[in-house]
């Protein structure tokens, strides 16, 4: 294995990365040798900058419109993006929904809508992958929370929707072991660009002192595709300590 690509030969599909947290996700495994592809619903312009950005460090790349609340969508991208690359060795479920409601108010359809996105397309999207990462010994990689390991008041459907992906990381890591992994990467207070006022008071509360970047979830997401297949069913908070 060459240690600067120690992904080299790899294909990876990260769901919802055509901007934001993603797109570092998607980079992030390019820079290290995995060709990508990606989903993306709204951000076509994004996308397509996104696949210029990825071919531009010498690695394939395509990007898939799916709209992932819709099975037959998610089924499709998955295997489009295993046809392209004639495999597939990662999926990393990264699309998610977050908003804020007071509990007393929500919705039906709000809560819904958070389960749909945050976790029941993670789990469409690993059961269309299973058989190629079957095949290839592969890993997934689930983008939690900290409101999944922590009760926010305002948050109650979007916390919920995270704890059941946890719990999903860990019956999947049971399930399809030993050839996949399965493990999931849990943010706390995660900023990019310009660190607004409004979010200086959790970097206070932070035991690091600082919230946290995209780069910081890039890095333990690279650490589940490139470490130890031997890893499974783990929870890993990128939190800077603010769960603690």
């Amino acid at each position: 294995m060459n240690p600067q690509a120690p992904l080299q030969g790899k294909v990876a599909l990260v769901t919802g990365a055509a901007r934001r947290i993603g797109r570092s996700l998607a980079l992030s495994l390019a820079e290290a040798g995995a060709s990508v592809a990606i989903t993306w619903r709204d951000s076509e312009h994004e996308a397509a900058q996104t696949v210029a950005d990825l071919e531009a460090l010498g690695v394939q790349a395509l990007a898939l419109r799916a709209e992932l609340r819709d099975p037959a969508q998610v089924r499709a991208a998955v295997e489009a993006a295993a046809a392209r690359f004639s495999r597939l060795d990662i999926l990393v479920n990264n699309a998610g929904r977050y908003e804020t409601a007071a509990l007393e108010t929500l919705t039906v359809e709000q809560w819904d809508a958070m389960f749909e996105t945050n976790t029941r397309a993670p789990f469409l999207a690993a059961q269309a992958a299973y058989p190629h990462l079957k095949a290839a010994h592969g890993r997934i990689i689930n983008i939690g929370s900290l409101g999944g390991l922590h009760p926010w008041p305002t948050h109650a459907h979007y916390c919920t929707s995270k704890a059941a992906l946890h719990m999903l990381t860990r019956t999947m890591s049971k399930a399809w072991a030993p050839e996949i992994s399965v493990n999931c990467v849990a943010p706390g207070m995660i900023v990019n660009g310009e660190v607004a006022e409004e979010f200086e008071h959790f970097a206070r509360r932070t035991p690091m002192r600082r919230n946290g970047s995209a780069d910081d979830v890039a890095a333990a997401v690279l650490f589940f595709a490139t470490g130890p297949h031997f890893i499974t069913g783990q929870i890993l908070s990128v939190d800077g300590g603010l769960g603690l």
